[in-house]
C-alpha cells in the first residue's frame, strides 16, 4: 500500500476528518468582490483583483487537502451585461491572472481546464488561456476548472447540438443517449460531478451554474465575501460537508460520515 502524501496528512488530520470524508470535487460561486470593495471605499476593480488572488490561494489549499477537482465560477455569459469599463477591467485581469498563476499550477502539478464558450472571449484572454491549458496539460494532480464565459443552459444547448450533429453523421444512435452519454458531451466531460457547491456573499441561488452536474451536490452558503473567504473558511465548509448525510434519494448514507 502506498504511503499517504505527507503534504496531505497534516491539514486533513487537523480538521479531524478522514480523506474519504472530503469532497472529490468542490465548485465555488465566487460572489461579493464588488461589495467587498465598496465597503472599503475602493473601486470595484480592486475587489476583483483581490478575488483573483484569493482564487489562487484557495486552489493551492485545495491541492494540499487532496481535493481532486476545484471549479471556480469566474465570469458568466450574463456578466457581459455589466458596464463596459468593468468588463474591460475584468478581461485584462483574466489575461494577467492566467499568466501569473502558471508557476503555482506547475509547482503543485495542477491541470487547468476551461468551461464555457471560449470563442467569445477577447483574443488576448483566449491566447493566455490556451497557453496555460497547454502548459499544464501533462500535470497529473488536481484539476482546476475555470468557468469563464460560462452558462449552464448554454452548456446544455452546446451538448445537445453536438449530439444532434453526431446523430446526423451516424456517429451516435438515439438509443445510446442516456445520462452518461449526455454527461460526456458537457464541458465537464471526464470530471466527477461536484460533491460540494459553495456560494459566498449570502446569495441563495445557483445563477445558471452547472445545472446538470449539481443535481446531488451539497450546498454551503456563507455571508463572507469572496476576497475574505480564506483557508479557514474553506475548512469550515468542509467540516460542515462531512457532517451531512448524503442519501442520493435513498434512506441512509453509505459513506459513513460523522
Amino acid at each position: 500500500m502506498t504511503a499517504p502524501d505527507p503534504k496531505l496528512v497534516e491539514p486533513v488530520n487537523r480538521l479531524g476528518l478522514e480523506p474519504r470524508h472530503l469532497p472529490r470535487h468542490i465548485a465555488v460561486i465566487m460572489d461579493g468582490n464588488g461589495r467587498w470593495a465598496q465597503e472599503r471605499g475602493l473601486p470595484r476593480a480592486e475587489g476583483h483583483a483581490q478575488g483573483a488572488k484569493n482564487a489562487e490561494r484557495i486552489a493551492n489549499h485545495c491541492v494540499h487537502l487532496g481535493i481532486e477537482c476545484l471549479t471556480l465560477y469566474s465570469f458568466s455569459i450574463e456578466n457581459w451585461r455589466r458596464p463596459k469599463a468593468e468588463i474591460h477591467t475584468l478581461m485584462h485581469l483574466y489575461e494577467e491572472y492566467l499568466v501569473s498563476m502558471r508557476p503555482m499550477l506547475m509547482r503543485e502539478n495542477v491541470r487547468l481546464v476551461h468551461l464555457g464558450r471560449k470563442a467569445d472571449l477577447p483574443d488576448s484572454v483566449r491566447r493566455e488561456l490556451d497557453r496555460t491549458i497547454e502548459l499544464t496539460g501533462p500535470n497529473t494532480g488536481m484539476v482546476l476548472a475555470l468557468a469563464l464565459n460560462y452558462g449552464g443552459r448554454a452548456e446544455i444547448v452546446d451538448a445537445v447540438r453536438a449530439m444532434a450533429r453526431h446523430v446526423q453523421q451516424g456517429k451516435l444512435s438515439l438509443e445510446a443517449i442516456d445520462e452518461a452519454c449526455i454527461s460526456s458531451y458537457l464541458y465537464t466531460a471526464g470530471l466527477p460531478d461536484p460533491d460540494l457547491l459553495i456560494r459566498t456573499a449570502s446569495e441563495l441561488r445557483v445563477s445558471n451554474f452547472l445545472l446538470w452536474q449539481i443535481c446531488y451536490s451539497e450546498f454551503y452558503v456563507t455571508p463572507t465575501f469572496w476576497p475574505d473567504f480564506d483557508e479557514s473558511a474553506l475548512e469550515q465548509a468542509l467540516i460542515a460537508y462531512a457532517r451531512r448525510d448524503r442519501r442520493f434519494g435513498g434512506l441512509c448514507s453509505t459513506e459513513g460520515h460523522p
